[in-house]
């Protein structure tokens, strides 16, 4: 699926009260949220399968991770800013770190 497509059809299932939170504000936290759900699910894997990813774990994760994109899509549409507009700036900035020979260094501003 195109990431733009993903975006407008993600968007169509958003359900907030603008009344009671900022959108901007509750997509971010949701992003955090369902980041740290895989962050946790990682930990646990490490912690209780020593590492290895079953079928039913890389599942869960799959699950979570499209969680993260749901929200990931949603604080981009308030930014109004396109999902491939984001990847493209992405690999744009990393292809240039690449180049420079600094992708392993540290700073936003690299």
């Amino acid at each position: 699926m195109e990431l733009n497509e993903y975006q407008k059809q993600a968007s169509a299932t958003a359900q907030f009260d603008e009344k009671v939170i900022d959108p901007l504000v509750y997509t971010t936290l949701g992003l955090a949220g369902e980041t740290g759900e895989v962050v946790e699910k990682i930990k646990k894997i490490l912690r209780n399968d020593k590492g290895v990813i079953s079928a039913e774990k890389k599942e869960e994760l799959t699950k979570e991770l499209g969680d993260v994109l749901w929200y990931l899509s949603q604080v981009a549409r308030m930014l109004d800013v396109s999902m491939n507009d984001v990847a493209v700036k992405n690999i744009e900035k990393l292809a240039s770190r690449q180049k420079r020979g600094v992708i392993k260094s540290e700073g936003d501003n690299r």
